[in-house]
């Protein structure tokens, strides 16, 4: 028989979850080792009343544990992921050995993305099994898949996913925003949906520049000190041939801005113009080692029928290897024309989808001979922006051709 059941008597058994078991109160008159007895009775009848259906703290953190190990010693593992994960296990260990740590810590360490092993700074995607990944992350999967011609798998039970399997879970993005978050500036901690405001508006230490750096203050520095710079700076001292330099740079950039938006009005003003969208489909070449590559059906733009088409990273034999991925295209002119046939293109992003690509506007002169443009960079403006593409199962793309007529 156990120290409680001794100290309370044998009491009747535990009742439903929430109840307290009669006999373990306790009475008015009753000492203080009577009284620590009936209280761990009370406790021990919670604990089965809770059912062994709920998993016990000690468990959770015990499975969570032996997950960070195995993602320690995983050789195929990425170096940094290998790092971070044997750094959160050498975390959670000590955690374990100091006993149950903050509430904080240990939501950490059950909320955080599976790939990356960090809390999820937006969307979070979970497979059907419940495990979580980071938009960042999950995206990145979908991309290398793709790029690799598998099927995408959850890091943690390889069940499938993608973006039709896969679904955002709200709860668990409402709760990380109201973890607290160190700022980086201040130290000091503030919940997660806070931080951003907090580190671009309110922080006293945040890192500022001086008003007069237009006019070259190359000051960096905490914003509390910005008013003592500010009222010593000597930049607004400066002479007036010393000013104009700064401008004249300033101007240059302007200029090369403004030559690219007078030349899409120049453009517009053209007798013969057309869009369409385009639908860009994966494919795989029939090489012993296939490399990924990207087409579009025909269409008929200007009277003409047309073909577009796109690589990674210019076809080199593993981009699913390379953290920077790029795409370019091609335009390919499929009919017979009786004379050149001068024209600008451009890509834009399609009217549904979220990608940025800076406008940039390529020429050519097509005839039967040269009827292929040569390879050029579709201008995304970096790899996250590439891997939003390639984890789509198309991609999705307007073209404009306007036909230069002498």
């Amino acid at each position: 028989m156990s120290g409680a059941e001794e100290a309370g008597g044998g009491g009747p058994a535990a009742g439903p979850a929430g109840a307290v078991p009669a006999g373990v109160g306790v009475g008015v008159g009753a000492g203080p080792g009577a009284a620590a007895g009936q209280a761990a009775a009370a406790a021990a009848a919670l604990g089965e009343a809770a059912g062994p259906g709920l998993p016990d703290e000690a468990g959770l953190a015990g499975a969570r544990q032996l997950q960070l190990q195995e993602a320690a010693g995983d050789p195929d593992a990425p170096p940094k992921k290998r790092l971070r994960a044997a750094e959160a296990a050498e975390a959670a260990a000590a955690a374990a050995a100091a006993g149950s740590g903050k509430l904080e810590e240990r939501l950490y360490s059950v909320l955080c993305c599976t790939v990356c092993l960090d809390l999820p700074k937006a969307s979070v995607y979970q497979c059907t099994n419940g495990h979580l990944m980071c938009a960042g992350c999950f995206i990145h999967l979908l991309a290398d898949a793709r790029l690799k011609e598998e099927q995408a798998t959850c890091p943690n039970c390889r069940c499938e996913i993608s973006k039709s399997l896969c679904c955002r879970n709200l709860a668990v993005e409402k709760a990380v925003s109201e973890l607290p978050s160190e700022c980086g500036f201040c130290l000091r901690q503030f919940p997660r949906s806070l931080l951003e405001r907090h580190q671009k508006e309110e922080c006293q230490d945040r890192v500022t520049q001086c008003k007069y750096k237009r006019i070259g203050c190359p000051w960096h520095g905490p914003f509390h000190e910005l008013t003592v710079h500010e009222a010593a700076c000597a930049h607004p001292t400066k002479t007036g041939s010393e000013l104009m330099e700064i401008l004249d740079g300033m101007d240059q950039s302007h200029r090369k801005e403004m030559q690219l938006y007078n030349s899409i009005f120049s453009l517009l003003s053209f007798e013969k113009i057309g869009y369409t969208e385009v639908q860009f489909r994966p494919y795989r070449t029939d090489d012993f080692i296939t490399r990924l590559y990207y087409e579009t059906p025909r269409f008929t733009v200007l009277n003409q029928t047309w073909v577009l088409k796109a690589r990674v990273n210019d076809s080199e034999r593993n981009p699913n290897l390379s953290c920077k991925r790029t795409l370019s295209f091609q335009l390919l002119l499929k009919s017979k024309v009786t004379a050149p046939l001068e024209c600008s293109f451009l890509l834009l992003k399609g009217p549904y989808d979220d990608v940025r690509i800076s406008p940039v506007i390529y020429h050519f002169v097509f005839t039967n001979e040269s009827n292929e443009t040569d390879y050029v960079p579709l201008p995304i403006i970096d790899s996250v922006e590439c891997n939003k593409l390639l984890a789509a199962k198309n991609i999705n793309l307007r073209l404009f051709l306007f036909q230069i007529q002498k």
